[in-house]
């Protein structure tokens, strides 16, 4: 949705023909007033200070002054969790369940809206997902329609949108029931996802122990691809990138980064039961580190996140160099859309977890990243952050269908890094 007014000519794009206004051009903050460094995701540090604002005030920390249905609701058994993960988990008033919900938006980034709805719903479920949940009771889908489409351009791009999203709500064994429309300068889509739970339905991000290893179940990259994409057809930023990487390969990451971000993390999550993963949180907007540091933040035990190696979609890394680090991939603060889980698993099963994310992805046809998963880092004691070593292996992940993904595929081993 967000980039030039058609796709280049050797890109397959999924019932998007025709679907865009003439002339439609990505968000461009200078044009509207706002600094050339604008984005429109708060700084991780800047949220945590606003949705302070959003826990309670008593002195004793259980409620809010005066607030019987607060206090009460602090009392109920069972765990809790409230600000600043992936999920909210709420203890009910019935027999010991959860509500466990979540909610996410964001503008486009792609030029298919069909591929754009499902990538919003994927990343939505995956707040679910990051807590070992892999059933979701209800989805709402939250749309802003832009007020500088016509008529014609609404009824072509946001019924694939919506239609998008629906579909993926229903591969996850779900349903939309219902959400909210509204007028905006720009499009934003995404929504909300609803689940009552038993204990032993969902995992408490909060368990890593010294020893523990970390695996991720999607690589990196994802918003190098998609801005390398858009500048094949601006010349002043194609020639910083044109000596690292080709056109081809450009298309190639950029389809690769749209199949990875629209594929749930239902499997995933499936496993982390299976092979008792201590916590979990999905990789989007703060980037790897940034959602590694909030992991580790949540811990009970005083432990730290060591990152040794970095799975990242093929030329991303190169590209990122060529850009003097602009979107500091290497260093871990890069911006994902529906990346992949970063698991704490017991050293003994992670190469068993990432074998069968292998073997699942396969037999899909696919549809999960090449490779399925790979162990990055270590648990080790520590003060509650994450931090990537100076010089971390840089793991190049094909994209699917290309030749090197398709030896990598045939090969019998399973896809992990030995520390």
């Amino acid at each position: 949705m967000s980039g030039s007014t058609s796709p280049p000519p050797t890109v397959e794009a999924v019932g998007t023909e025709g679907c865009f206004p003439p002339g439609y051009k990505p968000f461009k903050p200078e044009e509207h007033g706002l600094e050339r460094g604008f984005r429109c995701k708060v700084p991780q540090e800047a949220l945590l200070k606003l949705l302070a604002g959003l826990e309670p005030d008593r002195a004793d920390g259980t409620g809010k002054a005066g607030d019987q249905a607060s206090e009460f609701g602090q009392q109920l058994p069972g765990p809790r969790l409230g600000i600043g993960m992936d999920s909210a988990v709420i203890p009910l008033r019935h027999g010991g369940l959860s509500l466990v919900q979540t909610t996410d938006f964001f503008y486009p980034l792609v030029e298919d809206p069909y591929m754009m709805g499902r990538i919003a719903c994927a990343n939505v479920l995956s707040d679910l997902y990051a807590m070992g949940i892999t059933e979701c009771d209800n989805m709402l889908m939250l749309l802003s329609v832009s007020q500088k489409m016509n008529e014609k351009d609404r009824e072509r791009v946001m019924p694939l949108m919506i239609r998008g999203f629906r579909d993926a709500a229903e591969e996850g064994g779900t349903s939309v029931t219902g959400g909210q429309t509204v007028i905006n300068p720009w499009i934003i889509v995404g929504g909300v996802a609803s689940v009552v739970c038993q204990p032993n339905e969902f995992i408490m991000p909060d368990g890593a122990v010294p020893g523990d290893v970390l695996v991720l179940t999607k690589p990196l990259g994802t918003r190098v691809a998609v801005n390398a994409y858009l500048w094949i057809d601006q010349p002043e930023k194609w020639n910083k990138i044109k000596l690292v990487v080709t056109k081809e390969e450009v298309i190639e990451a950029y389809q690769e980064a749209m199949f990875s971000m629209a594929t749930l993390n239902r499997t995933a999550a499936g496993l982390m039961h299976k092979y008792q993963a201590h916590a979990a949180t999905d990789v989007t907007g703060f980037g790897l580190l940034g959602h590694a540091n909030n992991l580790a933040r949540q811990q009970q035990n005083e432990v730290a996140f060591v990152i040794h190696n970095l799975p990242i979609i093929a030329k991303m890394a190169a590209i990122s160099k060529a850009c003097g680090n602009l979107f500091n991939l290497l260093q871990g603060t890069s911006a994902e859309t529906s990346g992949g889980l970063l698991v704490c698993l017991p050293r003994e099963q992670a190469a068993k977890f990432c074998s069968e994310m292998k073997n699942l992805s396969s037999g899909a046809g696919g549809q999960g990243a090449v490779g399925g998963a790979w162990i990055i880092g270590i648990v080790e004691k520590g003060d509650r952050h994450a931090r990537i070593i100076d010089k971390p292996r840089i793991i190049e992940v094909p994209p699917r269908g290309s030749q090197a993904a398709n030896q990598e595929n045939s090969s019998t081993s399973c896809i992990h890094v030995q520390l």
